[in-house]
């Protein structure tokens, strides 16, 4: 019994160290690799972007973004790992809802691939700096459209 538990004690110490070695890039978010080829789900809009979810005009911002680039949206991760708790398959599914409007992580990257959008990127290239962090920059106070 001693070595069994002693087998398992030690399985979990390596599995423990070797986290550190792991590649981020190896664990990308769900998102489509391409544009859907149905109707997307709406991205909450108009009266919607009010109430308790809605208290700074940033929040706003950012969705009204979102709904001019849902097919964007829809080939970009979410790095909040909402696919994991929460079953999203893209950084769309979090503007289906109020989750993009409480998540930081959300709005700025959806502001990131709006303003790269307008800049004339791809989904491909805007989902290859989301995947550098390239978000993380993205002051949503000075977020407009």
């Amino acid at each position: 019994m001693k070595r069994i538990i002693g087998c398992l004690i030690l399985g979990l110490v390596t599995m423990a160290a070797s986290a550190q070695w792991t590649n981020p890039s190896d664990d990308v978010p769900a998102y489509n690799a391409t544009a859907s080829k149905k109707p997307l789900p709406h991205i909450l809009s108009g009266d919607q972007l009010t109430g308790e979810y809605f208290t700074h005009p940033y929040q706003v911002t950012v969705y009204k973004m979102a709904a001019k680039i849902p097919n964007v949206l829809h080939q970009e991760p979410c790095y909040c790992h909402c696919d994991r708790v929460m079953g999203h398959n893209s950084l769309h599914s979090c503007f289906e809802g109020t989750h993009g409007a409480a998540c930081s992580t959300c709005m700025r990257e959806a502001a990131y691939a709006y303003q790269q959008t307008m800049k004339g990127q791809t989904p491909v290239q805007i989902r290859a700096g989301i995947e550098r962090g390239d978000w993380q920059t993205v002051d949503l106070t000075k977020a407009s459209l």
